[in-house]
C-alpha cells in the first residue's frame, strides 16, 4: 500500500491477490490493483466507500488529473475506489506477454474466459471484505461497468448499499444477436446525423474509400488500413464530440499530394487504437452478452449482413453514402492488426464457446432490495435504449432517468450534472 497526493486529493494504492478462477481458489493467482481517492479536506472523515467500475471491457480505470467534475462531486460524499478490472492496467494485464506463458490457443481461450463481469464482481467482493469488512458499499458503473454492477446485483447484493449506473444498463435477457440487431439501426442514425451536419464529408469519405479499395495502406502501428477498418472509425460517433472529431479527421486526408498524408494516417491510427483498452476489448466484447448455451459466433459480423447499407462496395456503385460502423468486433480485425494477430486462434475459440456461466440472476433481480438508479441516454449508440428500458421492468425498485441531454459519455462531460442528478434521484428513492 502506497500513498500519494493529487490536486486536493489523497491517493492510496492497493494490490490484492485473487484467484484466476474463483471456483478454484487454491489454483493460479493473479494481482488486482485499485486506487483509493479521498478529498484532502475530508481525509479524516469516515466516509462511505464508492467503488467505480469503468467502461470496456478491457480498459483500466481512468487516472485522475484533478479536473474530473464527476469525481470531485463524488468525493464530497464518498471515498472512491478506482478498480483496474482484472487483466487491465496494473491488474496482471492481458497482453502479448501472456502468449509466452500460454502457447496453446485452447488454453489461452480458457484463461481469457475468466475475465468477464462475473469474475470482476467476485474480485470486488474479496476487496470489499478486505477493506470494509461486513459493511456494504456503493457502486458506480459506467458503460461496461454498468453491466458489471447489474451482475453484482444478481450475485452479491449483500455487498451493496446502493448502485448507480450511467450508460450501462444491459438487456439482461438479450442475446448478442439481439443486441447487434438493435444497435446497427442506431449507428445508421448517427451516420445520417453526421452527414446532415457535414454534407461535404459524403464525397470526402467516398474518395478515401476508393483509394483504400485500390491501394494497400499500412498505418504507423503496422495495422493494415482496409475499407472495413476505415469504416470502423464510426465507433467514435457515439461520443459527445465524436462527429466533430470525425469531421476534423476527414478535412484534408491528401494534404499536399495524391496519397494519404502522414498526419492523416497518424490520426486514423490514434482513433482506431483509442477505442480499445487492449486485446481484452476485442477478445471478450461479444462474450459480455453470452450466457448459458448461447454461441456468439462473431455475432456483429453475421448480423451486419442484415443491414446491406453498410456494404461500402455496393454504396460506391450506387452513389449512396458510405456508412461507418460502430462498437462492433469483427473476425478480420485479428488478421490486420499486429497486436491482435497472435490472439487469432483464441478469439475464434471464444466465439464458438457454448457453455458460458450466467451473468444475471433474473429471479434475484426481480426481488432486488438494493436502492438502484440508472441514467439511460435516449440516443446512446453503444447500449440500446429499449433493451435498457426492458431491464428497468426486471430489476425491482430501480429508478431510471431517461435523458436526451447527453450521449454515452455524459458522466465525464456533464461537469458533474449526471452524477448530481442520480444522487438526487437516489435520495428521493430512499
Amino acid at each position: 500500500m502506497t500513498t500519494s497526493r493529487g490536486f486536493g486529493t489523497m491517493h492510496i494504492d492497493y494490490t490484492f491477490t485473487v484467484p484466476l478462477d474463483h471456483d478454484r481458489p487454491d489454483d493460479q493467482q493473479i494481482q488486482v490493483y485499485a486506487r483509493e481517492i479521498r478529498a484532502t479536506g475530508r481525509a479524516g472523515h469516515d466516509l462511505p466507500w464508492l467503488l467505480f467500475l469503468g467502461g470496456g471491457p478491457g480498459s483500466a480505470a481512468p487516472r485522475p488529473t484533478g479536473g474530473e467534475a464527476w469525481l470531485n462531486r463524488a468525493l464530497q460524499d464518498y471515498r472512491v475506489l478506482m478498480l483496474d478490472q482484472r487483466g487491465t492496467g496494473r491488474s496482471t494485464p492481458v497482453d502479448r506477454r501472456l502468449l509466452a506463458q500460454i502457447r496453446d490457443p485452447g488454453a489461452q481461450a480458457h484463461y481469457l474466459s475468466h475475465f468477464r463481469a462475473d469474475a470482476i464482481v467476485r474480485d470486488a467482493e474479496m476487496i470489499r471484505r478486505t477493506l470494509v469488512g461486513d459493511r456494504p458499499w456503493s457502486v458506480l458503473g459506467q458503460s461496461f461497468g454498468g453491466l458489471c454492477a447489474t451482475t453484482y446485483l444478481s450475485f452479491a447484493p449483500h455487498g451493496l448499499a446502493e448502485v448507480f449506473i450511467t450508460g450501462g444498463l444491459p438487456g439482461v435477457c438479450a442475446t448478442a444477436d439481439q443486441v447487434y440487431r438493435a444497435l446497427y439501426p442506431k449507428v445508421t442514425i448517427k451516420n445520417a446525423e453526421h452527414y446532415d451536419r457535414f454534407p461535404n464529408d459524403v464525397d470526402q469519405v467516398r474518395t478515401i474509400v476508393r483509394y483504400l479499395r485500390d491501394h494497400r495502406v499500412i498505418l504507423p502501428s503496422g495495422r493494415l488500413l482496409t475499407v472495413r477498418a476505415f469504416q470502423s472509425l464510426g465507433n467514435i460517433l457515439g461520443g459527445s464530440d465524436g462527429s466533430l472529431r470525425l469531421h476534423h479527421l476527414l478535412e484534408d486526408p491528401f494534404t499536399g499530394g495524391t496519397e494519404p498524408s502522414d498526419a492523416f494516417l497518424f490520426q486514423v491510427d490514434h482513433e482506431l487504437a483509442g477505442v480499445a483498452g487492449g486485446p481484452l476489448y476485442y477478445l471478450l466484447h461479444e462474450a459480455t452478452y453470452a450466457q448459458g448455451t448461447g454461441v456468439t459466433r462473431w455475432s456483429a459480423h453475421q448480423i451486419r449482413n442484415e443491414f446491406p447499407a453498410f456494404d461500402a462496395a455496393a454504396a460506391l456503385d450506387s452513389d449512396a453514402p458510405i456508412l461507418f460502423t460502430g462498437e462492433m468486433i469483427y473476425p478480420w480485425m485479428f488478421d490486420i492488426d499486429p497486436l491482435l494477430q497472435p490472439f487469432r486462434q483464441a478469439a475464434h475459440t471464444i466465439a464458438e464457446r457454448s457453455d458460458w456461466p450466467s451473468l444475471y440472476d433474473i429471479n434475484r433481480l426481480r426481488n432486488n432490495t438494493v436502492p438502484s438508479v440508472a441514467a439511460i441516454y435516449h440516443d446512446d449508440m453503444y447500449l440500446d435504449r429499449d433493451l435498457s428500458l426492458s431491464t428497468t421492468k426486471v430489476i425491482r425498485g430501480l429508478k431510471p432517468w431517461v435523458t436526451t441531454e447527453y450521449q454515452h459519455d455524459g458522466l465525464r462531460i456533464s461537469n458533474g450534472a449526471v452524477l448530481e442528478h442520480l444522487l438526487a434521484l437516489m435520495h428521493k428513492h430512499s
